[in-house]
């Protein structure tokens, strides 16, 4: 809280030596808010209070201007203690968050990703997200070069996510070799042609990291990384 300029009077021109001390005060204060300081509640109060009792008889301070600064000193304070509230209950959302968060350990989470992590012999399973009901929707698979290794054919689907699986062999029939391979998927949407459609990934969740500020909550997840909780789609057994 600053000093505020209304108090004392500045007619007011008193030789006592309380009035002494207020103006001591006063300079105090002047200089505390020239080099950018303020004043704790309780500061604030034993000043006004001084200059209250130094004002000048023939020309009292205006008591809509006392009630006023009161009430300035009220609302700052109450903002203040409703600051701290605050940080009190994010202090303990985040830890309730953290203790919710380590359920997920285990768990499959559904991520949006355009690429997808084959081992060996592994398979890789997902979901396209069908904006709108489909005579066929597609998933593309290509390998690090470019080149279409599988296409999966998932028929006619309605709006939401359909399923995909891929058993990690090639069209051909043959397995394919583990490492990173890129996903699309179109649908046949109103117009001629087939539109593009988001794709999504399921990777184990191994453990996750409380981020501070904006980061959030990251889930590491088994091929995928690290990824953003507002990343994941959906979490299944």
């Amino acid at each position: 809280m600053t000093i505020p300029t209304t108090f004392p009077n500045p007619n007011y021109t008193g030789t006592t030596a309380a009035s002494s001390t207020s103006g001591s005060a006063g300079s105090a204060g002047s200089a505390s808010a020239a080099d950018g300081a303020s004043l704790g509640g309780t500061n604030f109060l034993t000043l006004m209070l001084a200059q209250l009792k130094n004002q000048d008889p023939t020309s009292p301070v205006d008591s809509n201007q006392f009630l006023n600064q009161l009430a300035s000193l009220s609302t700052v304070q109450g903002i203040t203690q409703l600051n701290t509230s605050f940080g009190a209950l994010s202090t303990s959302l985040v830890s309730s968050q953290a203790l919710q968060a380590s359920s997920l350990l285990g768990h499959q989470a559904l991520v949006s990703s355009k690429t997808a992590n084959l081992t060996a012999n592994g398979s890789v399973s997902g979901a396209v997200d069908v904006p709108q009901t489909t005579s066929q929707a597609v998933v593309n698979i290509s390998d690090s070069s470019g080149a279409l290794v599988r296409q999966i054919n998932l028929g006619a689907q309605s709006t939401g996510l359909a399923n995909f699986s891929w058993d990690g062999k090639l069209q051909d029939g043959s397995q394919a070799a583990a490492g990173q391979y890129t996903l699309s998927a179109q649908f046949a949407g109103a117009t001629s042609g087939a539109t593009a459609a988001s794709t999504y990934v399921n990777g184990v969740v191994q453990s996750v990291t409380m981020g501070a500020g904006q980061t959030g909550l990251t889930l590491n997840v088994s091929g995928l990384g690290s990824v953003p909780f507002s990343g994941v789609k959906q979490i299944s057994n």
